[in-house]
């Protein structure tokens, strides 16, 4: 079936394009999820198209808006997955941006305290840098008694909500952050990302940390501040950290609303692959006006180079 394509052009990466556009590239920087795996699935060709990057002497950079594993939980999956020349100081988690927003706003000095909403990697990551916190997994089985006068009290030294995917989101979580956020003077409202759907198997999307957000969000009345992917926090902090040169650096992602809209906005180069969520025809469709530099089915296409 002819797909109904838009007007703008969309340049599917040639063989004859290949070597140029991989040798104007100083540094990749890649999604994880729909881009170097699926689920827990090394996408074919993965292995020797980094370590041919690696051997053009490219820098590598791994970005997931993710945040139920640290750096140390994400750099166990790819030696799990035989990436072992990954190493953490390469991966960018938004677990990781969130404790260097707390880090680079010098949160520590309020001595305030943080209530997770989210797994692990948040708490980990948080604990790296000195932040205490309360919340996270401790809250998964607490329940509200909705009964006459029944109260719900929280800290009042609580100066940030952090809203991660959690798999064991509940109306406790909710109300908790809730309170935090409308009675604490200042309390901030941060967001490691807003996907609408995440990749938790390779057999369906599932809904994304947007939907805890939007939840929190509808209730407090309050906007978050998002390091994740598309915002601009996670790239302004990679560029100046490696001292990168934004046109030197392409983004490559599955995902035209966080990996792609996450490049083009922060004047980078753009690579959509088909390995993940993005279809040809969503990509091709008039109604889609996110539009990559490139797409192409996997970054294995680069050993054609």
């Amino acid at each position: 079936m002819a797909l109904n394509v838009k007007a703008t052009a969309v340049n599917r990466l040639q063989d004859t394009d290949k070597v140029a556009f991989v040798d104007s590239v100083q540094t990749f920087i890649f999604d994880c999820d729909g881009v170097i795996w699926k689920g827990d699935s090394l996408i074919p060709g993965i292995p020797e198209t980094l370590d041919m990057l690696r051997a053009k002497g490219k820098r590598l950079i791994f970005v997931t808006n993710n945040s139920t594993k640290s750096r140390a939980g994400y750099l166990g999956k790819f030696h799990g997955l035989g990436l072992t020349s990954v190493s953490a100081e390469e991966i960018f988690s938004s677990s990781f941006a969130a404790a260097a927003y707390f880090e680079m706003t010098n949160f520590k000095a309020t001595g305030k305290k943080v209530y997770v909403v989210g797994e692990v990697g948040i708490q980990e990551e948080l604990d790296l840098v000195g932040i205490p916190y309360i919340g996270g997994p401790e809250d998964e089985d607490k329940k509200i008694e909705l009964k006459p006068g029944f109260f719900l009290d929280h800290d009042k030294d609580v100066g940030a909500v952090v809203v991660g995917f959690d798999r064991n989101f509940n109306y406790y979580k909710i109300q908790y952050a809730t309170l935090c956020l409308r009675e604490n003077p200042g309390c901030q409202f941060i967001a490691t990302n807003t996907d609408a759907v995440t990749h938790l198997t390779d057999a369906q999307e599932w809904a994304g940390n947007g939907s805890m957000v939007g939840c929190i969000k509808g209730s407090s009345q309050m906007e978050p501040i998002v390091v994740g992917k598309p915002a601009a926090f996670m790239l302004d902090y990679i560029a100046n950290k490696f001292d990168l040169r934004r046109d030197q650096i392409c983004m490559v992602g599955d995902r035209l609303d966080t990996d792609i809209l996450f490049g083009k906005d922060g004047g980078l180069r753009t690579l959509l692959v088909l390995s993940g969520v993005t279809t040809e025809e969503t990509l091709l469709a008039p109604e889609n006006d996110i539009t990559p530099d490139f797409y192409a089915d996997s970054i294995a296409e680069f050993l054609n180079c």
